[in-house]
């Protein structure tokens, strides 16, 4: 196996943007969701615009989602253990999807019959840009010659540094999920009250603190970037929502109006994650000193 010439495949969880995607030439797993009837491909928007799923999910539809089966991830691997390149899979958070221990099977079978192959899979305990800006560190590190081992101690050294901070508009759709109870939805819609939450270490979505109205949880969310973000001025913030841009460029100017970083990459959350989360989520992503 050559360790200088390993690839990066990604899931489409980590909500990047596709122009990013497509400009790095990276693999993706693609999840599925079940909405209107049929199963779609989670493709970052492009067979289905993420302005269309909000707006069917606001009006009532309600998608579902499954894991990824062993046999997509086999097909995915095999054809990298062929070229016998050394493969690293950045997964989105086991705690959030049974996906991780499918591609852990996949990666079982295929090293029975390829048994030089070299398949690293990693949990990122992390989810939409979250997992998102792990691989976009470590695909910058790919592009500047790193070899496969410097990345993957990288990504496992630091990947419990990426800060996960969001709120959702409307408590519903955590309550689906299982995220809240229905009395603690029930009274939060009926007294405007916006929860703020994080993905913990462990990778899971955990309630931290509650405020009254959109706005304030827009700048409790950035009051949580400043308690723990480290040297702003030397990273890429990334903020992903569910169809509310408007909110996510006031808390991009609440960023930079108290920091100079050096960018501010904002998308849309894809349809698996946003299916759970619903329309209105709004997240900020960034490395700190801790979740």
């Amino acid at each position: 196996m050559n360790s200088k010439n390993p690839v990066i495949i990604l899931d489409s969880c980590s909500d990047l943007p596709y122009s990013y995607i497509r400009e790095h030439n990276i693999p993706v797993i693609n999840f599925t969701y079940h909405f209107k009837g049929s199963d779609n491909i989670d493709d970052f928007g492009q067979s289905m615009d993420f302005k269309t799923f909000y707006d069917a999910v606001r009006n009532g539809e309600m998608p579902t989602t499954s894991q990824v089966n062993t046999d997509v991830y086999a097909k995915a691997f095999r054809s990298y253990l062929e070229q016998k390149r050394p493969v690293i899979y950045l997964c989105f958070s086991s705690a959030l999807s049974g996906s991780y221990n499918s591609a852990l099977l996949a990666r079982d079978m295929l090293l029975e019959e390829f048994p030089d192959g070299d398949i690293t899979i990693i949990d990122t305990k992390a989810a939409s840009m979250g997992e998102g800006l792990i691989a976009w560190h470590a695909v910058k590190m790919l592009e500047e010659g790193a070899g496969k081992d410097e990345i993957v101690q990288w990504v496992e050294s630091n990947k419990l540094k990426v800060a996960h901070w969001f709120t959702v508009e409307d408590l519903n759709h955590l309550k689906r999920g299982g995220r809240v109870s229905g009395a603690a939805a029930f009274i939060g819609t009926m007294l405007d009250i916006k929860p703020i939450l994080h993905v913990d270490d462990e990778g899971r979505l955990m309630p931290v603190t509650k405020v009254k109205g959109r706005k304030k949880s827009i700048k409790t969310l950035f009051e949580k970037l400043e308690e723990s973000i480290v040297k702003p001025e030397e990273q890429v913030i990334f903020i992903s929502h569910g169809d509310s841009p408007d909110d996510a460029d006031y808390l991009a100017d609440l960023i930079r109006s108290r920091y100079s970083v050096k960018d501010i990459i904002i998308n849309n959350i894809g349809p698996v994650i946003g299916a759970h989360s619903g329309p209105g989520t709004l997240a900020v992503f960034f490395i700190a000193d801790r979740r």
